[in-house]
């Protein structure tokens, strides 16, 4: 195990058609992980990741499981090649799930069915086009906060992901989050900008998927986890499996405490990051969360050598 090293694991939007595919070709790893998902699943999961369609990858129940099997099989290549062990591992929203398989804390096929239901309740808790999602790039956290509460006007709409700092995203009902982009304009963002996503996660309206998610959750064997994991909601270490599992179901309507976690992480003594999963968002946020931490990736045969060579 390496004292100073934490995996980190993407959540949605880290999807693309093709991701892997390299990788997929060189190591037979890659593609025994998906098919043990497309077996959970019921449909062939490499394929669609593969060949698309690309709306159908985007749907939430079917890019949850994608970006889970993803990272996993990065994860099980990483430890295959003789990777080091982290010291803790985190996930971003959906990463959570990755995260706590890496930990032991999840078996591989029940996550996989867990973060597909978890998707499709998502999906059902705001019907499309009544919720929304938008970044507010070069505002402080305290204006975005007063940004909300004065467009809100009896809706809801909140601060939901502190991804970096002056990096927010805001959640909420529609209406509210278009009124949330002109008063976050008003009060000097550089930027403001509706997301492209048909659920608008971890705000208060995705209660109602928390509470009917509960059930599956708790059918689950939860084992503690085996590497220590920082969580969303509370950017600390989990402590219990009690606590882990309210976690889980808080962080579906509570925001991501993105930068806490990676404080916490480099607060553990970690300097070194390795984003274990499709594509490179986090790698860019973490730079801006922690000054002069290492950030590494794995999703092509080349960053994953380079990682390789430079954490031996």
């Amino acid at each position: 195990m390496s004292a100073s090293l934490a995996f980190v694991f993407p959540g949605q939007g880290s999807q693309s058609l093709t991701m892997l595919a390299e990788l997929g070709a060189q190591h037979a790893l890659i593609g025994e992980t998906f098919a043990e998902a497309s077996a959970a699943l019921g449909y062939d999961l490499w394929a669609l990741t593969q060949q698309g369609p690309e709306e159908q990858l985007n749907q939430t129940d079917k890019t949850q499981p994608a970006i889970l099997t993803a990272s996993v099989a990065l994860w099980r290549l990483w430890l295959a090649q003789g990777g080091a062990q982290p010291a803790f591992v985190a996930g971003h929203s959906l990463g959570e799930y990755s995260a706590l398989v890496a930990a032991g804390s999840l078996p591989f096929a029940e996550a996989v069915k867990l973060v597909e239901l978890r998707g499709q309740l998502m999906q059902q808790a705001v019907p499309a086009g009544q919720g929304g999602m938008a970044a507010i790039l070069g505002l402080e956290d305290a204006d975005v906060l007063a940004a909300c509460a004065e467009a809100a006007q009896g809706e809801v709409v909140s601060a939901v992901n502190f991804n970096a700092p002056g990096q927010v995203v805001i959640a909420g009902s529609a209406a509210a989050v278009v009124r949330a982009i002109e008063a976050c304009k008003a009060r000097g963002a550089k930027r403001a900008m509706p997301l492209p996503v048909s659920v608008p996660s971890h705000c208060e309206l995705m209660r109602p998927a928390a509470e009917r998610f509960a059930e599956a959750v708790a059918a689950i064997a939860w084992q503690t986890p085996q590497i220590p994991l920082v969580q969303n909601v509370s950017a600390a270490v989990v402590a219990d499996l009690e606590a882990l599992t309210g976690n889980l179901l808080a962080q579906l309507y509570s925001p991501v405490r993105w930068v806490e976690s990676m404080v916490c992480l480099a607060e553990n003594g970690v300097t070194d990051l390795v984003e274990c999963g499709p594509g490179k968002v986090l790698s860019g946020l973490n730079k801006r969360c922690v000054k002069g931490i290492n950030t590494h990736n794995l999703d092509t045969p080349d960053a994953f050598a380079a990682t390789r060579a430079a954490l031996a």
